[in-house]
């Protein structure tokens, strides 16, 4: 048995297994299309980006079949409920059906489209199928959105959450109440929350344990070593918090960064708009100095964005603000862990300053290698600076007044 076949058997219980094992979205399509003459195929496949083609407007496939954009838009829909008729009797579409509304279930009653594309795109990995994420989910908006619209809702209008899947009679009133304290208290919090902390929040929420019944998962799929192949640091608590990870998922003021934090979509440590604040959001995390070339290449390697990343721009906007402080060679860290600005001997001479009292070598050592990672002699040879301390005996040091 390969590992493949491994995880589909522990995804499912073996009266179901087949239900996922024959998920190729893209095959099926293809099929139901040989049902359509010339045309109304390419008006489909341009319209929705199928089978390698890309997304146009009504108004550029008319153009294409000298037709009008309101023609284009009938033969699209009759085009569909050509397929939506024989959709019933089609036992490869109905199992797909199945599947998707039991991975619905299990989330809670709704999931998040991109998730649900997400988890059906790896099953088709699985199965061996080698259409890349963006034409399998051209594929999958297509089923789901079109071809299964009798059967399930696409939700994009909402006043809290992105576009989201749910069965057709599937009432999700009580889901903005949710979103509405959830969303409150994580600005109360007002600091970044791990995966682990926004569950732990959400399951003290009044509004949740007064409709948990509506968001319960029935535990008829073992969705487990799918779901741990998807989400990143996944782990028992959320995979039994399902539910609750589609619902954080859901929200569009929420986000997760880089560094798997969630907040606010706005706050800039969820979406770094400058290099200053890419900066900020790599030093924060790894909670330590880093050297500004190392800084740089991280931020490279996240891939925040398309923006590339210069050393020497990253070197100045450590220089420039205030809020880092260079405590070695090329080495930065932040102001709010303490450290102050200055060079070795204002450092020395702060220390001393606070002590209100002559201070020991040792203790004078001990301090300022808290604030900067230098060698001993580097603080030896500051201390020899008479202008501006003046050793006492006992290896006592003061300030010269």
């Amino acid at each position: 048995m390969n590992s493949e076949e491994s995880i589909l058997n522990q995804i499912m219980a073996s009266n179901q297994k087949e239900v996922l094992v024959s998920v190729n979205i893209a095959e099926i399509i293809s099929r139901l299309f040989e049902n359509l003459n010339k045309r109304e195929q390419e008006v489909l496949s341009s319209r929705f980006g199928l089978a390698g083609n890309p997304k146009e407007t009504l108004e550029a496939i008319g153009k294409k079949h000298q037709l009008t954009r309101e023609r284009i838009r009938q033969i699209e829909t009759s085009s569909v409920a050509k397929i939506k008729k024989i959709q019933d009797s089609d036992v490869a579409l109905a199992k797909i059906r199945q599947a998707i509304n039991q991975i619905i279930e299990e989330h809670g009653g709704v999931i998040d489209k991109a998730y649900l594309f997400e988890i059906l795109h790896y099953i088709s990995k699985l199965n061996q199928v080698s259409n890349s994420k963006d034409e399998h989910d051209r594929y999958a908006d297509f089923l789901v959105t079109r071809i299964f619209s009798d059967n399930f809702d696409e939700i994009s209008n909402s006043k809290y959450f992105n576009n989201f899947i749910k069965p057709k009679f599937y009432n999700t009133d009580h889901l903005d109440l949710v979103a509405e304290e959830l969303l409150k208290k994580i600005e109360e919090a007002k600091r970044l929350l791990s995966t682990e902390e926004l569950i732990e929040l959400a399951q003290s929420l009044v509004s949740l344990n007064e409709h948990k019944d509506k968001i319960a998962t029935p535990d008829k799929l073992d969705l487990s070593k799918l779901l741990s192949e998807i989400i990143n640091d996944f782990n028992d608590n959320i995979y039994q918090n399902r539910n609750i990870y589609n619902f954080l998922r859901l929200l569009s003021d929420l986000e997760i960064n880089k560094f798997g934090r969630w907040g606010n979509v706005k706050w800039r440590e969820v979406n770094p708009k400058t290099i200053n604040d890419k900066i900020y959001l790599v030093l924060k995390n790894e909670g330590k100095p880093m050297y500004y070339g190392d800084i740089a290449k991280k931020i490279q390697d996240l891939g925040f964005d398309h923006k590339g990343v210069n050393i020497a721009t990253t070197h100045n906007e450590l220089i420039l603000d205030d809020k880092y402080v260079l405590v070695g060679r090329g080495l930065y860290g932040l102001r709010e862990w303490g450290y102050k600005n200055g060079t070795v001997a204002d450092v020395i001479a702060s220390i001393i300053e606070e002590f209100g009292s002559p201070v020991l070598k040792e203790e004078v050592v001990k301090k300022v290698m808290d604030q900067r990672l230098v060698k001993q002699t580097t603080i030896n040879l500051a201390l020899m600076n008479k202008a501006k301390f003046r050793k006492l005996d006992g290896g006592y040091y003061e300030l010269v007044k």
